[in-house]
């Protein structure tokens, strides 16, 4: 019965997963450069985020655009101390060499090709 009910479960949830899965290949810049996802954390000191205003967020994503980085979306604790980013681009170097353009800290760059969604 165990054998029985492990294998159901695996047979419903493998389709579950597939559909949520690595694409077979990834997008492509309009320049044909392949483009990968990437959560970026970083520690800033208390009240760094305070002057991020609307200049400072176009400043950022022209550096980035010189390195083929798009900066996608952050999360912040509530201290904003700590982010937490979604950035595309090319490869790790191009994420880490735009922050450094930016003189902005990165603490881990971990590469997220695969999207889980609760649907």
């Amino acid at each position: 019965m165990k054998v029985l009910i492990t294998v159901l479960t695996a047979l419903f949830l493998v389709p579950a997963f597939a559909a949520d899965g690595p694409a077979t290949t990834a997008p492509a810049s309009s320049a044909g450069v392949t483009v990968h996802r990437y959560l970026i954390e970083r520690t800033f000191p208390p009240g760094a985020l305070a002057g991020l205003d609307a200049a400072a967020k176009a400043k950022v994503n022209a550096n980035n655009a010189q390195f083929g980085v798009h900066w996608v979306t952050s999360y912040a604790n509530a201290d904003q101390t700590k982010t937490y980013c979604i950035y595309d681009g090319p490869s790790e170097a191009a994420i880490r060499k735009a922050a450094t353009a930016n003189n902005i800290p990165v603490d881990s760059v971990t590469e997220v090709p695969v999207t889980l969604s609760p649907n």
